[in-house]
């Protein structure tokens, strides 16, 4: 098998394990469990609290003690134990703890998996900037596919989820043994543990324009998750009204919010020419405009007439997420020194989906417990989307006012060759 077969397999895998459970936990959470908001809150934190550590402590085990790859496998190996054990879990605190440590293992292996393909690329002789998104992009495809089976085979509300990515799981981290290995560096110039895990990034914050970007990162990114942590448990919802039970969107909500996913690829092959054109600033604030139209459409949508809102709010998610992703790190790329640019790129993930996950994930739950949920116990959706979306409205409109920047295309062009 070729190298680049072998890569497209490692990322189909590595996100496929992602959405056989990301998108459709809300579901078993609310419709199987009927577990509260906000302890559901709490549970999509974890990604972010395991991200707030444990990509940095995994990069110093692989530069200095055990090979990336064989870290990845080891990894995979032990989430797929946790995933399995993950339908035994019967009380929403329990779960946390639990769920917790499948983000302790998972959170790492996506910067291991780059790791491993940049690696074995630079060996092959292999152009990087231009084969690599070819190869990342099975990726996502591997992530849609896992919400098709989960949803046409009917494990939406299911613990059988959790059965389908601890297969996965397991499978990738035994494939992972067998990719090319990535030799530690014994003779690494031995630094600080402050230095090894980036946190000298953190002078930035001495620049006041650094600190707002980082600011409005993490705001946004306390966004980035909601929908995919509530709207397939809220296309379920529509069930229990009789002219909407019997329709597409409600027998299958993976497969339509897997639509999200598929917009992603396209605005992807949009960024370039976006950023050139308009700037880095106006990308992103295309993004949160994109942000308030994601909300206010399942706000206003429902799965007959307005079923159209609810697709249009799923294409609109590719700009939504993407453009502030790459447009934000390649703001971060342009304005750091060169020998902390790794380290600040772990800063700006850290205040997106470190900090700002878990701000998003406890406060978002606790909202929809207190001021969102009916006396029958049934949730006030509309209330719930169009709050998110006046949120996404005033941090857009305060970045617009206060975030300054002048767009350079020449920098743009020079950045992307």
């Amino acid at each position: 098998m070729s190298l680049k077969l072998r890569l497209i397999l490692l990322n189909f895998l590595q996100f496929f394990i992602w959405g056989a459970w990301l998108i459709t936990i809300g579901g078993y959470w609310f419709q199987n469990k009927l577990w509260s908001g906000a302890e559901f809150g709490a549970i999509f934190s974890t990604m972010g609290i395991a991200s707030l550590f444990m990509p940095a402590i995994a990069g110093i085990i692989a530069d200095r003690w055990i090979n990336a790859e064989k870290l990845l496998a080891i990894f995979h190996i032990g989430g797929a134990i946790v995933l399995f054990m993950l339908p035994k879990v019967d009380s929403p605190s329990l779960m946390f703890w639990v769920m917790l440590l499948n983000m302790v293992f998972y959170m790492p292996t996506i910067s291991l998996s780059i790791t491993v393909a940049y690696s074995s690329m630079k060996k092959e002789n292999m152009n990087i900037i231009k084969d690599y998104p070819l190869i990342r992009v099975y990726g996502t495809i591997g992530f849609i596919i896992a919400m098709w089976i989960v949803s046409l085979m009917k494990l939406e509300t299911s613990a059988g989820q959790f059965y389908i990515a601890a297969i996965a799981s397991l499978f990738l981290g035994l494939y992972a043994f067998s990719l090319p290995k990535c030799e530690v560096n014994k003779n690494a110039e031995k630094k600080t543990l402050f230095d090894s895990l980036g946190l000298n990034a953190f002078a930035l914050f001495k620049k006041s324009k650094m600190a707002l970007f980082f600011v409005f990162s993490m705001l946004l990114g306390a966004s980035l998750q909601l929908t995919n942590a509530y709207g397939d448990t809220f296309l379920h919802d529509f069930a229990k009204i009789d002219e909407f039970k019997n329709t597409i969107a409600v027998k299958y909500p993976a497969i339509i919010m897997s639509i999200s996913q598929m917009s992603e690829i396209l605005f992807i092959l949009a960024i370039p020419f976006c950023l050139k054109k308009f700037g880095i600033k106006k990308v992103m604030l295309f993004s949160m405009v994109a942000w308030v139209l994601r909300f206010a459409l399942f706000g206003f949508g429902d799965p007959t007439t307005n079923l159209w809102m609810i697709i249009l709010s799923c294409v609109v998610y590719g700009m939504a997420f993407d453009f502030f992703n790459i447009a934000g790190s390649l703001y971060v790329e342009t304005q750091s020194d060169s020998k902390i640019r790794a380290s600040a790129q772990g800063v700006f993930m850290m205040m997106t989906n470190g900090f700002g996950a878990i701000i998003g994930g406890w406060t978002s739950g606790i909202m929809i417990d207190n001021f969102f949920k009916a006396a029958n116990g049934n949730y006030e959706w509309r209330g719930i989307w169009l709050t998110f979306a006046l949120y996404s409205l005033v941090v857009t409109i305060l970045f617009a006012i206060f975030f300054k920047h002048k767009h350079d295309p020449e920098k743009v062009v020079k950045f992307q060759h």
